[in-house]
């Protein structure tokens, strides 16, 4: 592992130096730090933790598989291993003296679909070893703490679980939702709101100051940086622990009250008996935010509503008393428009190659679907996503004789295959006219590879 290897490095340098044993002199960064007769608690040891070996190499191998484009300096995880090997040991004296300056981040900003963008903050790649490392250490000491209510970026918990527990409290008779939707959460976090909640459960000061600098670190693009006060960009390994542990006094606030919750990371929803109630609420929590945590609630997005005009974590419910999970239709628009993506990208290519590249898409988008309770969306995506398919054969046949040659090849007897092939019509309609689907049927796209949505989500009921 690199960490190994940038300590066996620095170690085989100093004999060359001294003639000596590393670990034998009084004189090294790191046994200055850990046997200068400080009389510390562990609590005040948390560095230590952070730059152990075995933590680095756990943090190094998270990066890694994490991957992700470099930050300002340029350095890719590809040289992560090569640049550890040179200079490691002087970012771990910093560390443990308490003088490491992460440098600023990356700024990019990602259209969001219903419009503004989401400014993401990229460290470099050594930054987010660092904050990997922090974030594993750290992690254990707060997710005690946690409530059962939130289920964003911990561990055993996902946006699902939430899901289905929302809908347990609408068929439980909560039927009115207060939609709470925080303005620019991760841009407008209060430093000094967030640092004394994390002081709460760490007592290390070189651990407290790096955090406050990795929130200070500034924002970089077009070769100028922006000094930051508040806010915590997404894009580094610490920010979403971070945001748990701050918005754990909402948590805590709305348990106080008796009230049935779920929040995923800045996403919450409470789930009330009365629109008087949910009113109620809004205020109330709306007053808690700005008060305690320097927080603002969207007016614009936020809503006092019937959850089955809502949406929560990209899922809706139905307006039957037996409540059922559905898809919301802004999650199905952007599957249509990934697919669309996909199969514009496919007309220069073999069919198979599309298909492939549709086929993580298409598993991964029902995978996280796979608690919705219709099966019309997913058969009317199975039939749209066929056709989107055969428009690609269509177009690359180009000729009516060819058109006509590949339609009896694929099973049509000679008078339909010419007739079809010079009707004049456009790809799109004849893409699901019957003579296209008797030709390039589902089994036969299937055995092409295909994902069929309805098929696999089946599949997945049947293991859940």
């Amino acid at each position: 592992m690199p960490i190994d290897d940038a300590e066996a490095a620095a170690r085989q340098a100093e004999r060359e130096a001294t003639g000596r044993n590393p670990g034998s002199g009084r004189d090294g960064a790191e046994v200055g730090a850990a046997t200068s007769g400080q009389t510390k608690s562990e609590g005040c040891r948390l560095m230590e933790q952070v730059v152990e070996r075995s933590n680095m190499q756990k943090a190094y191998s998270q990066v890694m598989r994490n991957r992700g484009a470099p930050g300002i300096d340029g350095l890719r995880c590809e040289d992560l291993k090569g640049w550890l090997q040179s200079h490691w040991q002087s970012v771990k004296a910093a560390l443990l003296d308490g003088t490491y300056l992460p440098r600023a981040v990356r700024r990019v900003d990602i259209p969001k679909p219903q419009g503004g963008v989401r400014t993401l903050g990229v460290p470099t790649v050594v930054d987010r070893l660092i904050q990997q490392a922090l974030h594993q250490v750290m992690q254990p000491l707060f997710e005690p703490t946690f409530s059962d209510g939130s289920y964003g970026f911990r561990p055993g918990r996902s946006a699902t679980q939430a899901v289905v527990q929302a809908a347990n409290y609408i068929r439980g008779g909560k039927r009115w939702v207060v939609d709470m939707d925080l303005e620019k959460f991760f841009d407008r976090v209060n430093h000094d709101a967030l640092m004394h909640r994390v002081a709460r459960r760490i007592d290390d000061r070189r651990v407290l100051k790096l955090i406050r600098r990795f929130l200070q670190a500034g924002l970089m693009a077009d070769g100028i940086e922006t000094a930051r006060t508040q806010g915590t960009p997404q894009g580094g390994p610490l920010s979403p622990l971070l945001s748990n542990i701050l918005l754990t006094d909402l948590d805590r606030e709305l348990e106080r009250r008796g009230l049935d919750f779920c929040r995923y990371a800045d996403d919450c929803n409470i789930y009330v008996s009365s629109q008087q109630a949910g009113n109620r609420i809004m205020d109330g929590v709306t007053k808690f935010l700005w008060e305690r945590l320097k927080l603002t609630v969207n007016a614009a997005k936020s809503a006092v509503a019937r959850p089955w005009g809502r949406k929560f974590l990209g899922y809706s419910v139905t307006v039957h008393k037996e409540t059922r999970l559905r898809i919301w239709p802004e999650s199905l628009a952007r599957l249509r428009a990934r697919v669309t993506d996909l199969c514009l990208k496919g007309r220069g290519q073999r069919l198979e190659r599309t298909i492939e590249q549709l086929r993580p898409v298409l598993r991964g988008w029902m995978n996280y679907f796979q608690h919705t309770q219709g099966r019309r969306a997913l058969e009317e995506l199975d039939i749209w996503v066929r056709r989107r398919l055969r428009v690609i054969a269509w177009r690359q046949w180009k000729r009516p004789a060819t058109r006509e040659s590949r339609l009896r090849a694929l099973g049509l007897d000679a008078h339909r295959a010419w007739k079809s092939s010079v009707n004049g019509r456009g790809p799109w309609w004849n893409a699901g006219a019957k003579h296209m689907v008797a030709a390039m049927p589902p089994k036969y796209l299937a055995n092409m590879g295909l994902v069929s949505l309805v098929d696999t989500h089946q599949q997945l009921q049947r293991f859940t």
